[in-house]
C-alpha cells in the first residue's frame, strides 16, 4: 500500500529492520511460487514477467533496501506529517483494488426516469458526475442528495437541411475534461458540433461549427487550449479555446461561434470512434470502424500511420494507460497494443461469449471492462489474469449491473417479456478510486431505455 524509507535515529538500523521479516518476505515468495505452479490455465500465455522478488536468492542490496523500508500506511502518515523522510510513496490503486478484491463494492441504482441510453460520463468532482444521453441531454447527477440536473446544449447558427434533421437527436456520444478540469468538451445539439462550457460552473464558453458533417463520436484534449475532434465523416478537426473566449466579461452568460484551425481526413479510415492523446510520444491515436488504428502527430497534426487491428468487428471503444498501452474494446476480447510499435501484446478473451466489449478504462494496472450484458470485468495487468476474490480465489471479480429500464415497442411488446440486460456503454471512476460510475441501457437499437448505478 505503502512505501517509506526510514532512517536511524540512533544505532546502524531503522527500527523497521528486523530479521524475521526477511524469514516472511522469503515464505512469502515460495508461497506464491507453488500457487502460481499449481494454477492451470485456461491456455498456455503469449507473454510472461519474472520479477525480482520471485527469485530463490535475492540480491543482498534488494534485502538491505526491504529491511530499510516501512509498508506500513501509519509510517506514511506520520513521515508526511513532519516530512522526515522525502523518500515515500502510496500505491495509488492500492483503495481500488481491496475493495474489488475483497468484494465491498455495492451498487446503488439510480433513476433516470424517461431518459434514452447514457453514453458518456465524467466525474466533475467529488460528489457530482455528468453523463450525456442518446436522446441529446447534458445532466449533471449528484451523489449525494441524488438530484439531476439538465444543463442547456448549445445550437449552433448552422441551418440544418429539412432532410437531416434526425442528425441532431441521435446523442452525445463523448464527454472530455481538460488537464486543469477547467473546461468539459462534449457534443452540442447539433450531433456534428462541438460545445465547450466553463468549469466548475458550466457556463458556455464557445460552440465548434462548420467543421464536421457527420455525428461527433469522440475527443481528446492535447492541454489545456487545443481539442481534436473526430467524426463518422472521417475527419479530425483542431480546435482551440484562446484566453479572449475564456476571460471575456459578460453580465449574462453567452457563447460564441468557433472554427477549426485545422480539418483534416483520416485515410483509410470509415467513421472514427474513438480518439486518445499519448502525452509520451505526443500522438493522437484514432480508432476507425473498419479495423483500423490511426496515429497523428499532435505537433504537425499529420497523419504518420495507419495498422490493420487483427479483429474488424465492433471496435467500438479505446483507452490508454499512462505507460502507453492502448486497450482496443472488439467483439469478443479486449486487444492490447504497444504504443511504440502497434504489435498486439496480448488478446484478453472475455469470459462471456458474445457479450462485446462497450467501454474500457485504466486504473493503474487494472484495466476495466464494460460489456454488453451488463458486466464489468477486471484485468490485472501485471498478474496477466483477469483480478481473482480474495474471498473465494476460484472466482474472478465481477460486478453485474441493475436491470435499469426498458420501454415498451411496438416490435417487441410488452418489455417484460423481453430477456433484457443492458449495456455498459461508459464507466468512470473517481479521483480516489474508491467510487465507480456505471451507466448505458439497451444494446438494440430499437430499444428505448436506460441504466446508471453508483458502485461504492
Amino acid at each position: 500500500m505503502s512505501k517509506t524509507k526510514i532512517r536511524a535515529v540512533y544505532g546502524s538500523n531503522p527500527p523497521c529492520s528486523m530479521s524475521s521479516r526477511i524469514q516472511e518476505r522469503r515464505h512469502k515468495a515460495r508461497t506464491l511460487r507453488l500457487l502460481e505452479q499449481n494454477r492451470k490455465p485456461e491456455k498456455p500465455e503469449d507473454f510472461i514477467m519474472y520479477e525480482d522478488s520471485e527469485s530463490e536468492d535475492e540480491p543482498e542490496c534488494v534485502l538491505k533496501d526491504a529491511m530499510n523500508t516501512s509498508y506500513n500506511f501509519v509510517d506514511f502518515v506520520k513521515h508526511r506529517e513532519t516530512q522526515t523522510s522525502k523518500q515515500s510513496s502510496v500505491l495509488q490503486d492500492y483503495g481500488n483494488r481491496h475493495i474489488l478484491t475483497h468484494e465491498m463494492f455495492k451498487e446503488v441504482p439510480i433513476n433516470l426516469g424517461n431518459m434514452n441510453k447514457v453514453f458518456c460520463s465524467q466525474w466533475l468532482s467529488d460528489r457530482q458526475v455528468v453523463f450525456g444521453t442518446k436522446c441529446n441531454k447534458l445532466m449533471v447527477y449528484d451523489v449525494q442528495t441524488h438530484k439531476l440536473d439538465q444543463i442547456p446544449s448549445l445550437i449552433s447558427r448552422r441551418e440544418i437541411p429539412n432532410n437531416a434533421l434526425d442528425m441532431q437527436h441521435c446523442g452525445i456520444h463523448s464527454l472530455q475534461l481538460n488537464p486543469s478540469k477547467t473546461l468539459l468538451a462534449t457534443g452540442a445539439r447539433n450531433a456534428c458540433d462541438v460545445a465547450v462550457y466553463r468549469l466548475p460552473t458550466l457556463d458556455p464558453i464557445c460552440i465548434g461549427e462548420a467543421a464536421h458533417k457527420d455525428w461527433v463520436f469522440d475527443m481528446c484534449w492535447l492541454d489545456d487550449e487545443f481539442l481534436v475532434s473526430g467524426s463518422r465523416d472521417t475527419k479530425l478537426a483542431l480546435w482551440r479555446i484562446t484566453e479572449d473566449l475564456l476571460y471575456s466579461k459578460q453580465d449574462v452568460p453567452i457563447y460564441k461561434s468557433l472554427s477549426p484551425i485545422a480539418l483534416r481526413e483520416c485515410r483509410n479510415a470509415q467513421k472514427i470512434r474513438a480518439l486518445c492523446f499519448n502525452k509520451d510520444y505526443h500522438e493522437i491515436a484514432a480508432l476507425s470502424l473498419n479495423g483500423y488504428i490511426h496515429i497523428w502527430s499532435a505537433e504537425t497534426f499529420r497523419q504518420k500511420l495507419s495498422r490493420k487491428l487483427p479483429s474488424s468487428q465492433e471496435n467500438v471503444c479505446m483507452a490508454i494507460q499512462d505507460s502507453g498501452l492502448y486497450a482496443i474494446g472488439c467483439k469478443s476480447y479486449t486487444l492490447l497494443l504497444d504504443s511504440r510499435t502497434l504489435q498486439a501484446v496480448k488478446k484478453v478473451s472475455s469470459r462471456y461469449t458474445g457479450c462485446g466489449i462497450r467501454s474500457t478504462s485504466f486504473q493503474g494496472d487494472i484495466l476495466t471492462v464494460g460489456t454488453g450484458l451488463g458486466i464489468l470485468m477486471f484485468y490485472d495487468l501485471r498478474a496477466g489474469k483477469y483480478l481473482e476474490s480474495s474471498i473465494n480465489t476460484s472466482r474472478t471479480v465481477v460486478l453485474k449491473g441493475s436491470k435499469g429500464y426498458v420501454f415498451p415497442d411496438d416490435e417487441f411488446g410488452d418489455p417484460h417479456n423481453i430477456k433484457y440486460v443492458p449495456a455498459i456503454y461508459t464507466h468512470c471512476y473517481d479521483t480516489s478510486g474508491t467510487r465507480l460510475f456505471t451507466a448505458g441501457g439497451p444494446l438494440p437499437a430499437t430499444l428505448t431505455g436506460n441504466y446508471a448505478g453508483l458502485w461504492q
